[in-house]
């Protein structure tokens, strides 16, 4: 058997040699490709490392103090007038002949906080009208008057001790020490307001006299 090549044809040897050749190339290259991409000694999100991201984490806004409009209420303060109730108080919504009516007030506190209040008869205004006339006032006559300061609880109500009597007249400062007229009767509807220490009743009290 003859050994010798064929003119113009490599052996197989040559042909390996290349491809191993070629082969080492394309790894080479392929080694280039992923060192570019991987890059090493870069670390992502690692502590020190160069190209390292930034922080995406949200920074809490700063607290903000606010700064009171009104000043706080605390026990013992005066009452302000959004918070005591007056209440106009009758004994009965109708009275017959001769009867006379008994006059009273109520006040409450619908605060939250303990307040003070000067409740005594120098502080009272009861009023009498019927339509748009004025048939008698508390003080038109009043004597001895005193002060007294009161302190309302929130949803305590205070109330009158003694009832004001009416005797179903007239009066003015000049009728103190005479006759007073008789107030018309029949079925007369009659109104009462009452003031105290400036805090007026959000409503009338109506009542009739026969």
């Amino acid at each position: 058997m003859s050994t010798n090549t064929p003119a113009g044809r490599q052996s197989p040897q040559v042909y390996r040699r290349r491809r191993i050749v070629v082969l080492i190339g394309l790894l080479a290259v392929i080694i280039a490709i992923v060192l570019i991409i991987v890059r090493p000694g870069s670390s992502q999100g690692g502590e020190g490392g160069a190209g390292a991201s930034p922080s995406t984490e949200p920074t809490s806004a700063p607290e903000t103090t606010s700064i009171p409009t009104e000043p706080t209420a605390a026990d013992g303060d005066p009452c302000a007038p959004e918070k005591v109730v007056v209440e106009a108080i009758t004994d009965k919504s109708s009275y017959e002949p001769g009867e006379q009516p008994q006059l009273s007030v109520t006040i409450t506190n619908v605060g939250k906080n303990v307040c003070v209040l000067n409740a005594g008869t120098a502080a009272q205004v009861f009023t009498i009208t019927s339509g748009t006339e004025t048939y008698w006032t508390s003080t038109d006559c009043q004597v001895d008057a005193i002060d007294a300061e009161v302190s309302l609880t929130p949803g305590t109500p205070v109330s009158s001790s003694v009832p004001i009597i009416w005797d179903r007249t007239r009066s003015t400062p000049e009728t103190c020490s005479g006759a007073r007229e008789t107030v018309p009767a029949g079925g007369a509807s009659y109104h009462l307001a009452v003031t105290v220490d400036g805090f007026e009743s959000a409503e009338q009290r109506q009542f009739l006299l026969y």
